[in-house]
């Protein structure tokens, strides 16, 4: 018998569990109140794993424990398993019956106002039984939720460095800007604005926005007109709604997604100002070589069919 197949055979499931667990807290007794269980027990899962596998998967320290190179290997390859079970099931459950099962996804806060909510929208529509996960987070933070297994698939602005290695994407489509402000500014509902004419309001940026040579340098520029100092750097969309409705004197860029696949935003007041589409497209992101589960494929199949309404 080979060695990994002794392994195979005594690694125990509620074993992994618990060093799950403990990895993720960093303390053995946090863990065992997390899962309900003694310390003892805790304790002695930890051993057991480390007598089967041969090597230290912790080191202790003052407030607690750390993973050991081995133990951060062991982790990850626990996610995964732990992850392809659960999608086996969730499989098994799609084909005997696609009104079960579960959907998690993970998305920017502006994609989930307009272009993911459409999609969620019509599946949830075909599908009303499948469970729908979403986890928000930055075009920089899409890589953990992944790689933790918390979400298939990732949809958001592809960014300006190299995609990591154990990662893949799929483009869908270029979103465009639009240049907004709020229903009490003088310049709502205008017929000709120019970008001069905004450049001493106080504008709502997102750090993506800010940086050289990025859209908003690239709009004033092109303008001939000096660009100004943002007043806010955010990536919120419910921010950046909820200041252009209180106060007439901001202004900010709005994908034109979220007005064409969004709900109503009363507040957000389009201005005629033409800009060209963001040079960094749209994209779905997942892990290299993983395969998609039936539910996240059919997102992924909706997801191209309506990225091309706006290429």
């Amino acid at each position: 018998m080979h060695w990994s197949d002794r392994i195979g055979r005594r690694l125990k499931q509620h074993e992994l569990h618990i060093f799950l667990a403990v990895a993720e807290r960093g303390n053995m007794a946090k863990a065992a109140e997390y899962l309900s269980i003694s310390r003892p027990v805790v304790s002695k899962a930890i051993a057991s794993l480390e007598q089967i596998v041969g090597v230290p998967l912790f080191d202790r320290n003052a407030s607690g424990v750390e993973p050991t190179r081995y133990g951060a290997a062991l982790q990850r390859r626990a996610i995964g398993l732990f992850d392809e079970l659960r999608q086996t099931v969730n499989e098994l459950s799609f084909l005997a019956n696609p009104n079960s099962g579960e959907l998690r996804i993970g998305c920017t806060e502006v994609l989930a106002g307009g272009f993911i909510a459409a999609l969620i929208s019509d599946i949830a529509a075909r599908y009303p039984g499948l469970a729908i996960r979403t986890e928000l987070g930055s075009v920089v933070q899409q890589y953990p939720p992944l790689r933790e297994r918390r979400c298939e698939l990732f949809v958001a602005r592809a960014p300006a460095t190299a995609i990591d290695a154990d990662m893949e994407r799929e483009v869908l489509f270029h979103d465009w800007p639009l240049i907004a402000v709020g229903p009490a500014s003088k310049w709502a509902g205008r017929r000709k604005v120019n970008l001069s004419d905004l450049a001493r309001q106080r504008w709502i940026i997102s750090p993506g926005e800010a940086v050289p040579n990025g859209l908003f340098e690239t709009a004033f520029a092109r303008a001939g007109v000096e660009k100004p100092v943002p007043a806010i750097l955010s990536d919120s969309l419910n921010l950046r709604n909820g200041l252009l409705a209180r106060d007439a004197s901001f202004v900010t860029f709005i994908p034109g997604s979220v007005l064409r696949f969004g709900a109503p935003y009363p507040a957000i007041k389009p201005l005629p100002i033409k800009l060209d589409r963001w040079t960094l497209p749209i994209c779905i992101v997942k892990l290299r070589g993983k395969t998609l589960s039936p539910a996240a494929t059919l997102f992924v199949e909706r997801a191209r069919e309506l990225a091309k309404e706006v290429r």
